[in-house]
């Protein structure tokens, strides 16, 4: 009476073991962030990204592109453009309110 017991309880234990389904892999952990800042910088660069982050009390985001004659600097608050004059970038305009690509699509530059 025992084996038969097992033998119709044995089934049942296999079956739901069996069905489970496989262990999820974890992802792969990412890769680390690779550093964007350049080996040389110069003091006015210094100077200008110091000065824009409040001497590093505050994070900074911007996006910028240069095309042509023209740089556009784009922050939170709009974007500045910049024309290339001798030799230098000299501001030109602030456009607020304005994105990266509106300001180049803007100035003809897609």
């Amino acid at each position: 009476m025992v084996v038969f017991a097992l033998l119709v309880v044995m089934p049942l234990l296999v079956v739901p073991i069996a069905a489970a389904p496989p262990a999820k892999k974890k992802p792969a952990p990412a890769p680390p962030p690779v550093p964007l800042a350049p080996q040389t910088l110069p003091h006015h660069i210094a100077l200008f990204l110091a000065e824009i982050s409040h001497e590093g009390a505050r994070a900074v985001t911007f996006r910028a592109t240069a095309v042509g004659t023209r740089f556009f600097l784009e922050e939170g608050s709009g974007v500045t453009v910049y024309v290339f004059r001798n030799g230098e970038y000299v501001k030109e305009t602030f456009l607020p309110n304005t994105t990266l690509a509106k300001a180049t699509k803007r100035y003809g530059v897609s």
